[in-house]
């Protein structure tokens, strides 16, 4: 026989024990992936304008842009205006100038002045120059006392009540324009408060929803992480010979109580060696992503001739070599 090259293969396998959960877990995984990701939540994310926040906005732009709030700017600022320069309508105060003056001198003609010329005749009779001037004086004192006293008295005070409603008119004017923003904004944080809820109730719903939606997939990893770990493994060690006669002997040797993965599709760079182990062609391959030298024989040839020596474990092929 001729000779063969000394290589040493070492392989290990999950616990047989271990191996149908695995299988399971690698089915359900498989299933889930294929079902592609969740959809994402279907409903609304966002909680829109309550009723009452609507009402509110469109009530202060309506207030604020219409012809009330302008009236009432109008009006303060003519009043204030008004007051700050000192304007008094005498008008206003005409009937009440001529009553004074009627009454001021009915009381001259009626009791005064009939009292003075008595007096003077009766002291002085013809009169004289002294006679005029006391009349003089008692007319002015009856007209200062009964009417440029109280009217000046009467102006001043109107000019007076007309600087303080200007200064109240002033004061007020925000107060009365801002009365129905106060409501208004009442309104909104009703709306708000509604609002609030609504995205809350949204935020609950989604966070439902992403739950039912992940749920198998971290049942799925629950499970996977429950029964991973060292639990024990299955291994094989072949080590051929220099000749195909011996290396023959040490797989029946070696490999009696062995099952190992021996899928032709996980292999690559196979090539026969020309010799035969009971039967079966000898291969020299290795596996996909590990390009370490292996020898053995195909799961597929295997099966043909003896199935009962061939088990298939997460859909790969194995060949259970103590069978053999």
């Amino acid at each position: 026989m001729k000779g063969g090259t000394s290589v040493t293969t070492s392989q290990t396998g999950p616990w047989k024990e271990q191996q149908g959960y695995l299988t399971g877990g690698f089915e359900q995984a498989k299933n889930l992936y294929n079902q592609g990701v969740p959809d994402y939540y279907p409903g609304e994310t966002i909680a829109g304008f309550d009723p009452a926040q609507s009402a509110a906005q469109q009530a202060t732009l309506g207030y604020a842009m219409g012809p009330r709030a302008a009236g009432q700017q109008s009006a303060a600022e003519a009043s204030l205006i008004q007051g700050l320069s000192g304007q008094v309508d005498p008008s206003a105060y005409n009937p009440l100038a001529s009553s004074l003056t009627d009454t001021v001198t009915s009381n001259l003609q009626k009791n005064i002045l009939p009292g003075l010329r008595q007096n003077q005749v009766r002291f002085q009779p013809g009169g004289s120059s002294r006679g005029d001037l006391v009349n003089n004086r008692a007319i002015s004192s009856a007209v200062t006392s009964g009417l440029t006293k109280p009217l000046a008295d009467m102006y001043t005070n109107a000019y007076n009540q007309a600087q303080n409603r200007a200064m109240q008119s002033g004061s007020l004017y925000p107060s009365i324009m801002g009365a129905p923003l106060s409501m208004y904004n009442a309104m909104g944080q009703v709306g708000d408060r509604r609002q609030a809820l609504t995205q809350a109730q949204m935020d609950a719903d989604m966070a439902r929803y992403a739950y039912q939606a992940e749920a198998p997939y971290n049942a799925l990893n629950q499970y996977m992480n429950t029964i991973s770990g060292n639990y024990g493994s299955s291994s094989v060690n072949t080590t051929p010979g220099p000749s195909m006669l011996q290396t023959a002997g040490q797989i029946a040797q070696v490999a009696a109580p062995i099952i190992a993965a021996s899928d032709i599709y996980i292999k690559e760079n196979i090539v026969p060696e020309g010799a035969r182990w009971k039967g079966l062609q000898i291969y020299n391959y290795n596996y996909r992503g590990d390009p370490t030298p292996r020898r053995g024989v195909m799961a597929q040839e295997v099966e043909k001739v003896r199935p009962d020596a061939v088990t298939t474990i997460g859909g790969i092929k194995h060949v259970n070599y103590g069978a053999l």
